[in-house]
């Protein structure tokens, strides 16, 4: 335990919650992958339950596991799967499954199912990523109402996901509603009757109603972050980690491995027990800055596996005193301003603190 502590305020999951609710969406999905963007996969479930919203979205079936078992009732998806997935286990617990190629409906059929599994036909709209291409799509359409008319699925909905939705405006989320419609109409035309359309994230939600359609899948937006930079959410996440060690040292003195670092000047070098193992960043070395006792402090020097070292200049430190590496408050550093120092985005940030670092939930 580096006794740092990541304080997760749920109330701020509450209102951001809240708020997409309050937009006007047909239904919100909340996406707690990744247990729950680090701010623990049941808490962030339950709470975005209790504040309005009306499905669950994973990225596995142990993740759809752990949301029943944290007792959330409202059905949950489960997007990316192997093409062998535990059918018996999907059915057990209520989930329903993207189906992303012809391959992962073939399996669904083979294992026989004693129910219907509900599915969501997963199409790729634009990333050559997940979901079936667009020369598949009728094929799996196709396939899909067999499988339907056997008894073997159900098809609930149809599902895509937009490259550029942090880009307002970009063309390449109008091309990704148009192929979404093209491939619900070829899901009508082989006699399918899905009656979920969604393909909105949190960034087309805050920028484009038109991408709403029947369901918008809400994760990063939960936890405070808006990837479009177009609105003002809640951040959810206070970092803070005690000083360990204060030492005063003259100008000209190397810091750390490699000496990256040198002091410019006489000035007092705060110790904080926690590093890149921890989820620092290690890019974010040189650029990064914490609040001791109320002042912006550069990081100095490398952050390392376990340590990283703060220049509090004349800033009247002693061992014990709180250090804030990133929270909500006016002064202090965001996570925003970490992933633009560490040269990524804040998603990367709030998911990679380690479980070194203990956790308090209020």
């Amino acid at each position: 335990m580096s006794a740092a502590t990541l304080t997760i305020d749920l109330s701020a999951v509450a209102e951001n919650t809240r708020r997409f609710v309050r937009a006007g969406s047909p239904a919100v999905l909340a996406v707690v992958k990744a247990d729950g963007f680090g701010h623990g996969l049941a808490d962030v479930a339950r709470t975005a339950v209790a504040n309005g919203a009306t499905w669950i979205g994973v990225t596995s079936v142990a993740e759809g596991v752990a949301v029943r078992a944290a007792g959330v009732t409202v059905p949950v998806l489960s997007w990316l799967n192997p093409v062998q997935v535990d059918v018996p286990t999907v059915l057990r617990h209520r989930i329903d499954l993207a189906v992303p190629s012809g391959r992962h409906l073939a399996a669904i059929v083979a294992a026989e199912p004693r129910h219907p599994v509900r599915v969501h036909l997963q199409l790729d709209t634009g990333m050559a990523r997940d979901g079936a291409a667009p020369e598949e799509w009728a094929g799996l359409m196709a396939a899909a109402r067999r499988a339907e008319v056997a008894g073997w699925v159900t098809v609930v909905g149809v599902m895509g996901h937009l490259a550029m939705a942090d880009r307002p405006g970009h063309p390449g989320n109008a091309q990704g509603k148009s192929a979404l419609l093209r491939g619900v109409a070829l899901a009508e035309q082989a006699g399918l009757r899905p009656t979920l359309r969604h393909l909105a994230a949190t960034a087309a939600t805050l920028t484009d109603p038109s991408a709403h359609l029947d369901l918008v899948r809400i994760g990063a937006g939960l936890v405070g972050i808006d990837p479009s930079g177009s609105t003002r959410l809640r951040p959810s996440l206070r970092l803070t980690a005690p000083v360990a060690q204060v030492r005063r040292v003259g100008a000209g003195v190397g810091v750390g491995y490699g000496h990256t670092g040198v002091t410019g000047r006489p000035t007092t070098l705060a110790l904080l027990p926690l590093g890149y193992a921890d989820g620092l960043p290690r890019s974010a070395s040189g650029r990064a800055q914490v609040l001791v006792r109320g002042r912006r402090c550069p990081v100095i020097g490398v952050i390392s596996m376990d340590q990283t070292v703060v220049d509090v200049g004349d800033v009247p430190v002693e061992p014990g005193d709180q250090a804030v590496l990133f929270g909500p408050g006016r002064a202090e550093p965001a996570v925003e301003e970490w992933a633009a120092w560490a040269g990524t985005i804040p998603h990367e940030i709030v998911t990679g603190i380690g479980h070194r670092v203990g956790r308090s939930v209020r």
